[in-house]
């Protein structure tokens, strides 16, 4: 009797588990206004809220299926991966987060690069993962960036970034701020072969990768509502001692303010994209 009590407990928890994990494949609740959505209803509207329009966040990889022509992309530089030089340690290893990050995402650092085609145009693009400690742009981050705005220039194309991150990666300290200039100087190459940088600013974009490439777009497109600055709007508040603006540092300010050039939701980024490739020639 025991054994079967047993068994039958089992079967109920298999079942209970079941139960909790078809729930919540199937409902979604919004961040923002707590409305409830089938998940296939919020993926069908780009990974957005269909009652308030808020976006959630998803994956590099998924952003740059939603601007490329399907099975378009190939992606360039996958293998590299960050080194140690400063064996630095907090309350971990950095090697052993770098460990961690990898299993976590399954891939090498936190920016994915290739090319692709918008609409049959070639192009040249690359997006962070902010899953891997932060999105933050260490010494192989700005590698990648350089290595895809080089590549673009042998081949002539036109870049997209999109940003999603928490800025310079402290581990590797000064080497991680070194990103900044280089990247930089790369964009200024680009610029020089009459190409363009189209900039995608997604929740969130702030520290040294807003302080450098992120904001020397030919063209600035900002996510609604995604935070956009260096320091974080709290930092600030503390420094200067004086309440900040309401939607301080969010997208609509910053268009409001001339920081970035439009505000666009996930289904208008490849069709305006495509015009602009359009202008760019």
């Amino acid at each position: 009797m025991g054994l079967k009590n047993l068994l039958f407990d089992k079967i109920k928890k298999v079942k209970t588990n079941r139960k909790k994990e078809i729930k919540e494949n199937l409902w979604i609740k919004c961040d923002k206004c707590h409305e409830i959505s089938y998940t296939d209803e919020i993926k069908k509207n780009f990974h957005a809220c269909p009652s308030c329009g808020y976006h959630f966040r998803i994956s590099g990889r998924e952003k740059i299926d939603l601007i490329l022509d399907e099975n378009s992309f190939v992606e360039i530089d996958k293998n590299l991966t960050s080194l140690d030089p400063l064996k630095f340690r907090d309350s971990k290893k950095y090697s052993d987060r770098l460990k961690a990050a990898i299993k976590k995402t399954q891939i090498n650092d936190a920016f994915i690069s290739g090319a692709g085609s918008i609409n049959g145009k070639s192009v040249s693009i690359g997006a962070f993962e902010f899953s891997f400690l932060g999105g933050s742009m260490g010494s192989v981050v700005g590698e990648k960036i350089s290595r895809l705005i080089e590549s673009a220039i042998v081949n002539k194309n036109h870049v997209i970034t999109i940003s999603c991150s928490g800025g310079a990666r402290m581990q590797e300290s000064i080497l991680s701020l070194m990103q900044m200039a280089k990247t930089s100087a790369a964009l200024k190459r680009l610029e020089r072969s009459g190409l363009a940088h189209i900039s995608i600013l997604t929740n969130p974009t702030t520290g040294g990768v807003t302080a450098s490439f992120a904001m020397l777009g030919d063209v600035i497109i900002a996510e609604p509502e995604a935070l956009i600055g260096f320091a974080g709007p709290r930092v600030i508040e503390q420094t200067i001692r004086q309440k900040l603006p309401e939607g301080f540092q969010k997208s609509e300010f910053l268009l409001e303010h001339g920081m970035v050039d439009m505000v666009l939701h996930r289904k208008d980024w490849k069709p305006t994209i495509s015009k602009m490739l359009d202008f760019f020639g």
